[in-house]
């Protein structure tokens, strides 16, 4: 309890408070099992007795500020000085099994909410303000032998909230623990219970899964329980079968090492924005979804390969279908299936054949997604062999050396044409509109094949391209 140190005396003190009114609080769940692993706690949550109005009162004397937005779920917030709390009322919650928000129930002792909780390891509690440690359920335990187990029967605790199906993939990709056959055989059992969760809550838990140290284990027991089939059913698709003539890898399990080396290639968590500093959402979705448009795009040729094309293109409009459907915002879905969609383009470039004009499109279209591009594409390369690896990265390499360059002589971040709108009106002589903006697109188009060619030469491409328009018969 090392890591707790630094906190006992505001702990007690806010214990004794409770205590003094008649109350029980209690440390519970994550700060409690995190200071048993010596991780560092981040939340501090406690559980009580005290009804919410009785707990506000309280932490409104504790604390220099409170707020309430959890209480109808019994939980009223707290701030005093750097430290922050949460105080949930004994909870004994449950879904009716047919609405996606819970029922909520407010208990009587910290043995009955211990019990409600989700697995063992979060079951544990420190009493206050004489820091009793309390563990009716034997989390500690299962904390040392790295297992999920849940308080009360597994069925019964999916059964209450089947969100914690998804949690048991999150711990599992956060702390590489491990479910009991018992949990995993409920799992698979009530996997479609899922259904009855708000989008946004599995949406939420999919994150944390997702930005674990270890997302590819959480993810591969949501797949193996049917739950992916679920809530992420591209992921379980990617399992293409393959026949003996017509021969192709993994797209599933290549999927899962792209991410693992993606996120080798993410920058450290104080790194500047150009190295990706992780853990990055927006390159670990897009790494696990760039080949979902694979199984619609599988075609078997007469010699006995194996064809994708334009999977990229249709990978791109599934990875935003079923972000939106998971309600994620319109930033990320946006940006991951821009990625998804340009993650082949880097195979075009051969062995350095790109003119400049190329690398230029290559990258104003990633604009501000460049570096996770980079990132995805190199971590794309999954092949055994040695030597077309090195091919491949050492001509990445290339790519990126011609793109320094470049962006040293042209500032491509911020690529425009050569002659602003206002610019464009008046060589042309037209007002602004529609026809000005295809106007600015050919200049856009010229600056990206010819680079930086001046004023008069921009207005003089501008001029001849005017000739061939038909709204110019009509000066």
């Amino acid at each position: 309890m090392a890591h707790l140190a630094p906190s006992i005396t505001a702990l007690t003190d806010l214990g004794a408070r409770f205590a003094d009114a008649g109350h029980d609080l209690a440390l519970v769940g994550g700060p409690v099992r995190d200071a048993l692993l010596g991780r560092a706690v981040s939340d501090v949550d406690f559980t009580t007795s005290a009804r919410p109005d009785e707990t506000e009162a309280l932490l409104a004397a504790w604390g220099t500020a409170t707020w309430d937005m959890g209480r109808e779920f019994g939980t009223i917030g707290a701030r005093r000085g750097d430290m922050v709390v949460e105080v949930t009322t004994y909870r004994a919650d449950a879904y009716d099994g047919q609405t996606r928000k819970p029922i909520v129930a407010f208990g009587d002792s910290l043995e009955d909410d211990l019990v409600r909780r989700d697995f063992t390891v979060n079951a544990m509690a420190l009493r206050l303000p004489d820091l009793t440690f309390v563990d009716p359920h034997g989390g500690l335990a299962d904390l040392e032998d790295q297992v999920l187990r849940t308080p009360s029967a597994p069925e019964v605790s999916f059964g209450d909230d089947p969100l914690r199906m998804m949690r048991a993939a999150r711990f599992v990709a956060q702390l590489a623990f491990v479910p009991t056959p018992e949990v995993f055989a409920a799992m698979r059992e009530l996997a479609a219970s899922i259904e009855i969760v708000s989008a946004e809550r599995v949406r939420d838990e999919l994150v944390k899964l997702i930005m674990a140290p270890h997302p590819r284990a959480g993810l591969e027991l949501l797949t193996e329980s049917g739950l992916a089939a679920l809530v992420l059913p591209e992921l379980p698709a990617l399992r293409l079968e393959v026949d003996e003539h017509h021969r192709h890898k993994d797209v599933y399990d290549h999927s899962m090492i792209v991410l693992e080396q993606a996120i080798d290639l993410e920058g450290p968590a104080d790194g500047p924005p150009e190295s990706v500093p992780g853990p990055d959402l927006v390159l670990r979705l897009a790494a696990l979804l760039h080949d979902i448009g694979k199984p619609a795009t599988r075609r078997f040729e007469s010699g006995g390969g194996v064809s994708f094309h334009h999977h990229e293109v249709v990978g791109a409009k599934l990875a935003a279908k079923r972000m939106r459907a998971l309600r994620f915002d319109k930033e990320t879905t946006k940006a991951v299936a821009r990625l998804v969609e340009l993650h082949l383009r880097f195979h075009g470039y051969g062995d350095g054949q790109w003119t400049d004009s190329a690398v230029r499109r290559y990258v104003t279209d990633a604009g501000p997604l460049l570096p996770r591009l980079h990132r995805l594409t190199r971590a794309d390369c999954t092949t055994r062999n040695v030597r077309k690896a090195r091919r491949l990265a050492a001509t990445y390499d290339d790519l990126e050396s011609r793109i320094e360059r470049l962006l040293e002589l042209e500032e491509l971040k911020a690529v425009r044409p050569e002659l602003d709108g206002n610019e464009i009106a008046a060589v042309l002589g037209i007002p602004p509109g529609p026809v000005l903006g295809r106007a600015y697109k050919h200049l856009l188009s010229v600056r990206l094949d010819e680079g930086v060619i001046g004023p008069d030469a921009a207005a003089q491409r501008l001029r001849a391209w005017w000739a061939e328009q038909p709204e110019a018969a009509g000066d």
